[in-house]
């Protein structure tokens, strides 16, 4: 019992006078820890007779809780002078108003629309507008999409109403924002480098489709213009866009109003379920082109005996569902903040086209 007292009054003066967590769990080990000194006096009890242990064991299983007790007072004590030490160090003023945290964000269709353009503009291509109601001859037939064509049915377009006995001609919520570029050909003429971005209406309303997106069309003309123009334009800018070296895969596809057209594939690869753009040996679909059909350039009222070029739309929708990893295209139309947050659509700290 006298070695007890010896170990009880040791350890307690060493956990009084440690300085530091390091110091505190120095003496801890010694005491407690599995060599420690009392721990291996705890397995003497063993070697005792059944006389001895009953008078040993209950007094070394009080001194290690004595102990333990002690080095977590002791620890404690450490953490609340720290706390002190800090308060009298630092400082608030609770008088102070608090700070406003900026609520508003720009939307992710507008953010990628600016993205877009700024890329398109560095290439030299300006941004051109148009009415998103629009006559079915911009719509269709400067386009050279024929009377037959599927899209001009009632169950692919909006048709305007029209009151019986009005015979103007039919108009319709644009399908494409092509029509903006026989617009710009008819009032700036050629050579000329424009991007159509804006909402677009089609009849399509499933998981996958909403009857209003958003499309960026691309138009270039000029005397001397190829696909191989068009495919430089198209890598540039999915490598801007992506932030990475993207490469490109033209497969030969219709559309009325190109000829040849092409079906265009960007790089990628899935990784634990993940896109990776620019990079494997997969190929994703995003966006259709070609160079521009003869009877659009005269209906622009362009010689195609003199110019030519090329033509590319893609889903502004899509394309920031593919940067920002958005699963779901109805989030779009039912986002709050927290959703914005999430994907990284901060609130705005600079003017910007749509905000200053």
């Amino acid at each position: 019992m006298d070695g007890i007292q010896e170990l009880r009054a040791k350890y307690l003066s060493q956990v009084a006078s440690a300085e530091g967590a390091e110091a505190l769990e120095s003496v801890r080990l010694a005491a407690l820890g599995k060599k420690g000194e009392i721990s291996l006096k705890m397995r003497e009890l063993g070697k005792m007779s059944p006389e001895e242990r009953q008078i040993a064991g209950p007094a070394l299983n009080g001194l290690k809780s004595e102990i333990d007790a002690a080095l977590k007072a002791r620890k404690a004590a450490m953490d609340d002078a720290a706390l002190d030490e800090r308060l009298k160090a630092e400082w608030l003023d609770v008088t102070l108003p608090g700070r406003a945290r900026a609520k508003g964000t720009i939307h992710p269709i507008s953010q990628v629309t600016e993205e877009c353009a700024a890329i398109f503009a560095d290439m030299g291509f300006r941004v051109a507008e148009g009415p998103q109601i629009e006559t079915d001859w911009y719509n269709f037939d400067a386009l050279n999409i024929a009377p037959e064509h599927p899209a001009r049915q009632e169950h692919d377009t909006f048709f305007m109403h029209r009151a019986e006995g009005d015979n103007r001609p039919p108009h319709v919520l644009r399908t494409h924002t092509s029509p903006v570029q026989i617009r710009a050909l008819q009032d700036q003429g050629a050579p000329i480098r424009v991007i159509a971005p804006g909402r677009v209406y089609r009849m399509d309303m499933d998981v996958t489709h909403t009857p209003m997106f958003h499309q960026i069309e691309g138009l270039a003309i000029d005397k001397d213009i190829s696909m191989a123009n068009l495919k430089w334009v198209l890598e540039e800018f999915f490598s801007a866009y992506f932030g990475t070296k993207v490469k490109t895969r033209f497969r030969a596809s219709h559309f009325p109003f190109t000829e040849p057209s092409a079906e265009v594939d960007i790089q990628c690869s899935w990784v634990g379920g993940q896109l990776r753009v620019g990079e494997g040996d997969g190929w994703m679909e995003v966006l259709g082109s070609g160079m521009v059909h003869p009877n659009v350039l005269r209906d622009g009222g362009i010689d195609p005996e003199i110019w030519q070029g090329f033509a590319f739309g893609m889903g502004i929708d899509r394309m920031a569902m593919l940067k920002y990893g958005i699963p779901d295209l109805r989030a779009f139309f039912e986002s709050d903040l927290r959703w914005l947050r999430h994907y990284g659509f901060s609130a705005l700290q600079a003017p910007t086209i749509h905000a200053g």
